[in-house]
């Protein structure tokens, strides 16, 4: 599989950054980490807008936009990516549809793999082409800033905290279109954000930075459950994400059934084609545990599972790690309740899910 690697070194004020980056060039990585950690800065320096120290690399698939060791250094403009930030950056004195077009005209056609009503479509541009930035909302401006990026033919978007300066509204609407990208497009993506719960819903991977080196690197599904996973607000990251295949629908009670290395899952929504993948979320929270299968209970997914680890939470909490079947989840449970039930590693349990929400 082609690969995204990048060694880079560059002194900051408050520390250097040092990363020897190595992930595939597929899907979505997430560059995560609290602020200040060098995200930003790392994403920049693959982009060549900051130059690394001396010794640095960076390769996209076969190509090479950095070698130090060889003098050999190709300038932003010449490299095959698109980059979008916090605010979209749109021509004030174009339409949407110019702005789009100013991107395309500026590529070369060989590179044109994205067609204008491709990017239109996909971020549901169709009603705002001939609006002018500044009649658009941020969520509508962030939109077109995605389409115009896609337009450019990239080998590689590059994303930086793009739903930071938008209300939970809008942030949850480009999440969707973000979700049709990954699953429509082949371009691989890094995305930086500080927002666990946007980690949880796009990414494949998580790349963990602190103090400008990064610690970790995981697919979501491990880092999600992963004793490392800072924590933090009252909205945290404290879940478990599952992916599941869709295998029945219950038109009378409107229940998905969804199968996924842990067992099966029922859960509220529209009719679906079976086969589809999708994403999960499942919050510790509401997760509860029993020694003994329950009976005569309104909850619908009770998963037979074992206690890999406990760990201290908040003030009088405890979260405990699981495996079902092949699967890590989380429960929250109070420090009272793991006494009480003397719960311990290697001890079976029934995990009793009241809340499965679809991310994707």
């Amino acid at each position: 599989m082609s690969r995204i690697r990048a060694r880079l070194y560059r002194p900051l004020d408050r520390f250097d950054l040092q990363v020897d980056l190595d992930v595939p060039a597929a899907g979505i990585t997430a560059l995560y980490g609290p602020s200040g950690s060098g995200k930003t800065t790392l994403l920049r320096c693959l982009a060549g807008l900051e130059r690394a120290a001396g010794g640095g690399s960076v390769q996209i698939g076969d190509l090479v936009w950095q070698d130090d060791q060889r003098g050999h250094f190709v300038p932003t403009h010449r490299r095959a990516l698109a980059y979008v930030f916090q605010d979209a950056y749109l021509f004030p004195h174009l339409d949407v549809a110019a702005n789009l077009q100013y991107g395309m005209r500026r590529t070369p056609r060989a590179r044109r793999h994205i067609g204008m009503g491709q990017a239109v479509a996909w971020l549901g541009l169709e009603d705002l082409l001939h609006r002018q930035p500044q009649h658009l909302s941020g969520g509508e401006r962030q939109r077109v800033a995605i389409a115009r990026a896609l337009l450019t033919g990239p080998q590689v978007l590059l994303m930086d905290e793009p739903l930071s300066a938008l209300d939970a509204r809008s942030k949850d609407e480009i999440l969707g279109y973000l979700e049709a990208l990954h699953r429509d497009l082949t371009i691989p993506m890094l995305y930086v954000t500080h927002a666990a719960q946007e980690v949880q819903r796009l990414a494949d991977r998580v790349v963990y930075l602190e103090s400008g080196r990064i610690r970790w690197v995981k697919p979501v599904s491990e880092a999600a459950v992963d004793r490392d996973w800072p924590v933090s607000g009252p909205e945290d990251g404290t879940a478990a994400v599952v992916e599941a295949t869709l295998v029945a629908y219950d038109e009378t009670d409107c229940l998905a059934e969804l199968s996924f290395a842990g067992g099966r899952l029922l859960v509220p929504r529209a009719s679906r084609p079976e086969g589809e993948r999708h994403r999960l979320r499942i919050p510790a929270r509401d997760v509860s545990l029993a020694l003994e299968p329950p009976a005569r209970t309104s909850i619908l997914n009770v998963l037979k599972s074992r206690i890999t680890d406990l760990r201290p939470y908040r003030a009088g909490q405890v979260i405990v790690a699981l495996e079902a079947g092949q699967w890590p989840l989380l429960a929250q449970v109070t420090a009272r309740s793991a006494t009480e039930l003397e719960l311990t590693p290697g001890m079976q349990v029934y995990a009793q899910i009241k809340g499965v929400a679809f991310v994707s």
